[in-house]
């Protein structure tokens, strides 16, 4: 049973039907899906969730889908990791990692809003699937598209992580390198988009897609026990996890789900490419497009579709926002590495320093509870840690070699310096 009422114009309010449309004919405003809360608080409750299976559709009937889904089965229910080392060094008391790095089946978020739109592509007939992205997008569909059948175009930047190409290729779609930056290769897409009639996940989907990010936040309120943490950090690029994360608490304390609990949210960006945290410190609603250079890639989206509402959800919650350096983000991901075992790729150590920052600033209080966003896996984006991380020490097969090596090793630990790189030898490997 479907509970979505329809589409409805974010700005003006105009109401259309459930399609596949993205933009408001009078006012060309973005379309969202509008629900019949009533009735969903009527159908569903903790424990008819809590049965269900541990993946995303656990929570359907907050969902734009119509059909019993065929797509996402085990994408979904990622963990949320009491960060009690993390914690101690950002000197807070209650940290929590809430780890995308392990979705299924591509180690990102992007898992949650394919397998939602990829879901409606189905239920409205198409049979070819396409997206615009800046690697991690274009990993997720290839991959679902595969098990589902359907044929696939990824249009990328020619300059992205080999890690991510070849994360998509291996599925076997049509992959497109195209010359430029994701907003040129968003705005192109948006032509093919309208020319060829194919389902774009974040274009002509992007209703839908959108939704599928509400899952993350409905997934960190279970997960804490039905409570809604006073404090989130979230990466932007588009601008689509943030606002629908909010969208997600406010959502579960509409329907009963939550008790009614203020949160705030806060917006983490790259250094290179941070055209909403300029907004919100300007204290402006004009987000000024800005040329991405970071190795944050994931999240270089120069002209985010959806900051305006970036700003909205921050402002409401009395958020902020903080932007992290490229060498910011490397000891980041070092950080949440060497104290949670969790490898993140740089829109997580964005998130990691950001929170940083914001606890040293007094934005967010050492004794509230926080959760760190981590959307994305560091497997895949290798080059921004790869000179710096400790060389290997290479010695022959002999136990005397190893006991030399050991003997520095215990030196360098006595003289207080960095055992894995104070007697790092010069070998090449990593």
């Amino acid at each position: 049973m479907s509970f979505v009422k329809g589409l409805k114009c974010r700005e003006c309010g105009e109401a259309y039907e459930l399609k596949p449309y993205h933009v408001c004919e009078y006012c060309f405003g973005p379309l969202e899906v509008e629900y019949d809360y009533d009735k969903i608080s009527a159908a569903v409750d903790r424990k008819t969730i809590e049965a269900r299976p541990p993946n995303l559709w656990r929570y359907r009937e907050l969902l734009p889908v119509e059909s019993e889904p065929r797509i996402g089965l085990y994408s979904g229910f990622t963990p949320l990791l009491k960060a009690d080392r993390l914690a101690e060094v950002l000197g807070v008391s209650e940290l929590y990692v809430k780890d995308d790095s392990v979705n299924h089946p591509t180690f990102s978020y992007k898992d949650r809003v394919v397998s939602v739109a990829l879901t409606k592509a189905v239920e409205f007939g198409f049979e070819t699937v396409a997206c615009a992205s800046t690697g991690n997008l274009a990993n997720s569909v290839s991959a679902h598209a595969a098990r589902a059948g359907l044929r696939c175009f990824i249009f990328i930047p020619d300059n992205l992580e080999q890690g991510k190409v070849v994360g998509s290729a291996i599925y076997n779609p049509v992959p497109v390198a195209i010359s430029g930056n994701y907003d040129d290769v968003n705005r192109l897409c948006t032509e093919i988009a309208d020319k060829y009639g194919w389902a774009f996940a974040n274009i002509n989907l992007r209703p839908f897609y959108t939704e599928g990010a509400k899952t993350y936040g409905f997934e960190v309120a279970e997960q804490l026990g039905w409570k809604l943490p006073q404090h989130i950090v979230v990466p932007t690029a588009g601008g689509t996890i943030l606002p629908k994360v909010a969208k997600s608490f406010e959502e579960l304390q509409r329907v009963g789900l939550v008790e009614q609990s203020g949160f705030k949210i806060y917006s983490a960006q790259a250094a290179g490419c941070a055209p909403v945290v300029n907004a919100l410190h300007r204290g402006t609603d004009l987000i000024e497009p800005v040329k991405p250079h970071t190795i944050a890639k994931s999240i270089a989206i120069g002209n985010p579709a959806d900051g305006y509402y970036v700003l909205g959800a921050v402002r409401d919650s009395g958020g902020w926002g903080e932007s992290a350096s490229d060498e910011e983000i490397v000891e980041a991901i070092k950080l949440l590495a060497r104290t949670e075992g969790v490898f993140t790729e740089p829109a997580g150590g964005t998130t990691v320093a950001v929170t940083k920052k914001l606890i040293e600033q007094g934005r967010i209080p050492r004794d509230e509870s926080i959760v760190i966003s981590i959307t994305g896996n560091g497997y895949k984006t290798l080059e921004a840690v790869r000179d710096s991380v400790p060389v290997t020490h290479d010695i022959a097969a002999r136990l005397d070699e190893f006991d030399r090596l050991y003997e520095r090793l215990e030196a360098g630990k006595t003289a207080g310096g960095d055992q894995a790189s104070t007697i790092a030898s010069p070998a090449t490997g990593s």
